[in-house]
């Protein structure tokens, strides 16, 4: 701890501990577990706290460049379903009652089981996280580019990639904005900023006590948001040089290219965050500066209640060997 202490002092400890907000809960991973804590209605915390083995000690093929973003990101996507439908089972919808199993899902349980029925649901909503997240903000965009450059005969390359990319951004935010102004969203995105508080605390240094959370910033520069946001930029970037050299006018072919390049727009994300996340220097402050700026409608200032989530998930997954856990 007291070298950890010094290390945060002198401004250069970094935890890979991260987490995410969930529905009245928080869910935090670090090298060797990951917790699931929930205020429950009647404001007792429920935790699950779990042992995990990164995949790349299994595979060490996995832990190589570029592909070890494709992992990293599907393994967080899984995770964070996993979470969020178990924090969702604390609140179930104003009115919703205990019904009997109909007998599709009957027929169902008896011949998946339960822990395979439980695992088929939470592929199916992480594949269609994917497919929605890749037709809001890539296929989407190309569509409308493609609508667009159709009231523009002779547009040049370069001013589809343009449109396309301004389309991306565009959505993006507005889909940002437009979740954060609702009110159960709104709540969780208080949690998301209980989350970085308590890590910023910890990386400072400092005893993890709610007056000290409290006074830590809610913006974190390792945030997933940011990733998301860098995800569109070098999408926007690679489709550019990609499309100057391979000219596709069709909008679906353009569209199929765009889902090809995905894993490599992902891996490429991946290893630049890894090194901007680790580093602070003025190219890297500026790489990060469009993800903190956009954190404004996706991380608000938490209560007491959240941020005692917060450090109890954190807590719990604190690794045995100190520093184990450095960036």
């Amino acid at each position: 701890m007291l070298r950890r202490i010094f290390l945060a002092a002198a401004g250069g400890f970094k935890t890979v501990i991260g987490g995410q907000a969930l529905i009245e809960g928080i869910m935090m991973i670090g090298p060797d577990k990951k917790s699931v804590v929930v205020r429950k209605p009647d404001g007792e915390l429920e935790v699950k706290t779990e042992p995990r083995t990164p995949l790349k000690e299994k595979y060490p093929i996995v832990g190589l460049p570029l592909l070890r973003g494709i992992v990293s990101f599907c393994s967080s996507m899984y995770n964070g379903v996993t979470a969020l439908m178990y924090s969702a089972e604390f609140y179930p919808e104003d009115g919703e009652e205990e019904e009997e199993p109909s007998r599709f899902e009957k027929w169902l349980d008896e011949k998946l089981g339960s822990e395979k029925l439980s695992g088929a649901v939470i592929t199916l909503s992480m594949v269609l996280g994917i497919l929605f997240s890749v037709a809001l903000f890539i296929l989407l965009p190309t569509a409308l580019g493609g609508v667009v450059s159709r009231f523009l005969p002779g547009l040049p390359v370069w001013g589809r990639n343009l449109i396309e990319g301004v389309l991306k951004v565009v959505i993006f935010l507005a889909y940002l904005i437009l979740c954060s102004r609702m009110k159960d969203i709104h709540r969780t995105f208080q949690y998301h900023g209980a989350e970085h508080k308590t890590i910023f605390c910890y990386e400072n240094g400092l005893p993890l006590t709610v007056e000290n959370v409290r006074a830590q910033p809610k913006h974190h520069p390792r945030c997933g948001t940011s990733f998301l946001f860098v995800v569109i930029v070098v999408s926007i970037l690679l489709s550019s040089v990609v499309f100057s050299f391979i000219r596709l006018e069709n909008t679906f072919a353009r569209m199929g290219a765009h889902l090809l390049m995905l894993p490599l727009i992902v891996g490429i994300t991946y290893e630049i965050n890894r090194y901007v996340g680790g580093h602070d220097g003025a190219l890297c402050r500026a790489v990060r500066a469009p993800g903190m700026g956009i954190q404004r409608w996706t991380t608000f200032e938490p209560d007491d209640s959240m941020i005692e989530v917060g450090i109890k998930a954190f807590i719990e997954v604190l690794p045995q060997v100190e520093g184990s856990d450095k960036w």
